[in-house]
């Protein structure tokens, strides 16, 4: 196997920066960081030009990119597309994400899920099917013609999927899935996340115990944290079993409150960031089509005719700048909140979001004022700005 030194950058390993050091990369894993005297001498040497050298990003809701929703091309093509659209901005894992839909279409998407693995797809780490499960009363975006219980052909469909991917979630509301199907579908090893709902805390409580280990999109369709009804918001931030995703744009979450729920996020679970991008990533597109209904691309924001949010128009690497300079996080934390912690919620915390020996060579390539220079996935560059 051929034995590859990317010299430098300065390195981030996921806890600690590396100057004047070389990362080495065989067989697709992180082998070392070493100092740049004692690079292997039969390392390939490879020059980053400058920079800082940081683990890919983990994204666990991407919907589309590159024009392309996985809702309209649940297909292998449409999954390649999405990755790829997503690599540009550091992307180098991530769950494309297919909205409320037919059973034919989650069927579909689950036959080309398969597809994707049996190829290797880069950077194609599982599904997240978020829905139809959900709540109608806090169905966002979601067709509520297509919301609807869980039944036994679901739950059938679902588990057929054991051990197909190496990370499969499942956005599901407590009103139209039942604690025995969670407790299922998590002994399963699938990451079950409660999101779209008006479940209350205690609520929140019994299904955490149940085996739900995450919420979707923190504060977004969900019952508000209140003073006596902490609700979804206040049980993802007391449970400390509980990881939260999170969109990071500024518009879904108004940023004193995602200050405020970084303090007070109890743990080991933590708050990690998803984009909830939708098909424009990448491309100059100022609407698309999602189950029938026009979404329109304004501002920043993705929005239905009557204003509902529908979606996200950012990318990981934008949401690093936003945590770091509108935020004022660490720029460290900031990179952990979008490699590691994503890494941990979905199961993947042994291969992903970090680079250390026996990790996957995951990793992005950034100037010094945090600008796209490339992604290597699987120790391969897929993106070189």
């Amino acid at each position: 196997m051929t034995l590859s030194a990317i010299r430098g950058a300065r390195i981030f390993d996921g806890e600690t920066w590396h100057d004047d050091a070389a990362l080495v990369v065989s067989g697709g894993q992180v082998t070392a960081i070493v100092a740049e005297a004692e690079i292997p001498a039969d390392a390939e040497l490879v020059s980053s030009g400058g920079g800082i050298l940081v683990p890919g990003f983990v994204d666990l809701q991407v919907n589309g990119g590159g024009g392309v929703m996985l809702n309209d091309q649940p297909t292998v093509e449409g999954l390649r597309t999405i990755c790829s659209a997503q690599a540009r901005f550091g992307t180098t894992a991530l769950l494309p994400t297919l909205i409320t839909d037919t059973r034919e279409t989650t069927a579909a998407v689950v036959a080309a899920g398969r597809q994707a693995v049996a190829q290797g797809m880069p950077g194609f780490a599982g599904l997240h099917l978020e829905g139809p499960h959900l709540s109608l009363a806090r169905k966002g975006a979601h067709d509520p013609a297509l919301i609807r219980p869980m039944d036994a052909a679901d739950l059938d469909l679902l588990l057929s999927c054991r051990d197909v991917f190496p990370a499969m979630m499942i956005t599901v509301a407590p009103e139209n899935v039942t604690e025995d199907q969670v407790s299922r579908l998590a002994a399963a090893g699938f990451v079950v996340s409660l999101g779209h709902t008006d479940a209350g805390f205690d609520t929140v409580e019994r299904y955490a115990k149940a085996g739900a280990s995450t919420v979707t999109h923190l504060f977004n369709a969900m019952s508000p944290l209140g003073h006596r009804e902490p609700g979804m918001v206040g049980a993802a931030l007391d449970n400390g079993h509980l990881h939260a995703g999170l969109i990071a744009d500024g518009i879904h979450v108004h940023p004193a409150a995602m200050s405020l729920a970084l303090r007070a996020k109890q743990g080991p679970g933590r708050i990690f960031v998803v984009t909830d991008a939708m098909s424009p990533i990448g491309t100059d597109l100022t609407s698309f089509m999602l189950n029938g209904r026009e979404i329109l691309r304004r501002d920043g924001r993705l929005t239905l005719a009557d204003g509902t949010l529908a979606g996200a128009d950012i990318d990981m690497l934008a949401s690093v700048h936003f945590l770091h300079r509108t935020l004022a996080l660490p720029l460290e934390e900031a990179l952990r909140m979008v490699s590691a912690y994503p890494a941990e919620a979905a199961r993947l915390g042994q291969r992903k979001g970090a680079l250390k020996p026996g990790y996957d060579a995951d990793f992005v390539l950034l100037t010094d004022d945090l600008q796209m220079k490339g992604t290597w996935i699987g120790g391969a560059v897929v993106h070189q700005a």
